[in-house]
């Protein structure tokens, strides 16, 4: 005897359509949060390589931490990358509403922070330099400038990124392909931000006193 099948209707092609693509965006970010875990350990790596190079024993005659790090400058750093993350929240609050201008209007203005941030960041550096305490001067600047240097690149991969969101929003909406990066993304921003929150608590505030 023959079976015979319903036709599929418009809303059960489209609620399959639409599960299919979260499966889709639910594979991908969990791929991504394994590379989180994997990043993190790069970072635990780090922050124990500058604990134990933080000993007076490691500086070679040149300056210790609480002769180089300023809080206040770390503050307006973390000021700037936390106002960022919650610029990047704002747009994904636009993504939910399915508001391409939203979410380029706020994706930019969190790039934006995130310049300011490593501009901070670059002239501390550059500081630094200037004044004969470079990576080369002793085991603790080695490890300092690694540490803050290596998050550095992070931030400036996050806003090459965006940038590559910002035009595929405006070029193509939101894709699968597109919504699962966005996510990814904001994922590896807040990261990035939490990160900083160490640094800035393990470097600057400790290094002060």
């Amino acid at each position: 005897m023959a079976i015979h099948q319903r036709p599929a209707t418009p809303d059960s092609v489209l609620w399959q359509h639409e599960a299919e693509a979260h499966d889709d965006i639910a594979t991908r970010t969990l791929g991504f949060w394994l590379y989180m875990m994997s990043d993190a350990l790069i970072f635990a790596a780090l922050f124990a390589a500058y604990g134990v190079l933080d000993q007076t024993t490691n500086l070679a005659g040149g300056p210790g931490a609480h002769q180089i790090v300023h809080p206040l400058a770390g503050f307006w750093q973390t000021l700037a990358v936390m106002t960022s993350v919650f610029a990047y929240s704002l747009a994904s609050v636009a993504m939910k509403m399915r508001s391409q201008p939203g979410v380029i209007l706020y994706i930019t203005i969190a790039l934006v922070l995130g310049l300011v941030f490593i501009g901070l960041e670059l002239g501390d550096f550059a500081r630094l330099i200037a004044l004969g305490d470079g990576p080369d001067r002793s085991g603790f600047l080695s490890i300092y400038f690694v540490l803050i240097g290596t998050h550095g690149l992070h931030m400036a991969f996050g806003i090459l990124w965006m940038l590559v969101m910002i035009v595929q929003v405006a070029r193509s909406g939101f894709t699968p392909g597109i919504v699962a990066r966005l996510l990814n993304l904001r994922m590896f921003w807040q990261f990035q931000a939490s990160v900083w929150v160490c640094v800035y608590a393990f470097v600057y505030l400790r290094g002060a006193f």
